[in-house]
């Protein structure tokens, strides 16, 4: 680990410990935050959710969902945003992952309920849809978290929607998973 790196890590926790909420997944005014952009640090999110920074797994979840709740994107780049440092990551697919599915009434609509596995609930609705996307040759599941970011439905995951949906044959013969979430009808293309 680079002693640049290494403070920039230690400064990110530093200004986000005086900003986090009680809550345990308050997410900052990011969108209100204007730093000042300080390079790139050798920080990948991997396809597969873990994280690595200098060539090392970082296996703090903790610091994990610290370091998630300040993800960034403008465009197609990736930072990790405090009050006064933005700072550019890389990330292969999506930055988060989906690990839990189930369904939840709200006024008396049935909704699905989508939680990732640094606790970002969300909703399906017509701002947070699910769809799919090609990744290395294969359409994978994805849902719009927040502010651009993304998270990939694991596969689990995937299987307990397909249970919450109805599996039918389009015009073409190819099979569609029918989900509903409140008013929203979503057709995934498999």
């Amino acid at each position: 680990m680079s002693d640049s790196d290494d403070k920039n890590l230690t400064s990110i926790t530093q200004a986000l410990n005086g900003v986090q909420q009680s809550h345990k997944r308050s997410i900052p005014p990011l969108e209100q935050w204007q730093p000042k952009h300080c390079g790139k640090m050798d920080l990948i999110i991997k396809s597969n959710g873990e994280w690595w920074h200098e060539g090392q797994l970082i296996r703090r979840q903790a610091l994990l969902d610290l370091f998630s709740s300040v993800l960034w994107r403008e465009g197609e780049q990736y930072y990790l945003k405090t009050p006064v440092e933005l700072i550019e990551i890389t990330v292969e697919d999506a930055p988060l992952l989906v690990n839990q599915a189930e369904q939840i009434d709200i006024e008396g609509k049935r909704y699905i309920q989508l939680t990732t596995i640094h606790q970002d609930v969300v909703i399906v609705d017509a701002q947070h849809p699910i769809f799919m996307r090609e990744f290395q040759g294969a359409l994978r599941p994805y849902v719009h978290v927040r502010a651009g970011l993304d998270a990939l439905i694991q596969r689990a995951c995937f299987y307990h929607l397909v249970n919450f949906g109805e599996l039918q044959e389009d015009a073409a013969g190819n099979t569609v998973l029918l989900l509903r979430s409140g008013d929203l009808c979503l057709q995934l293309n498999s």
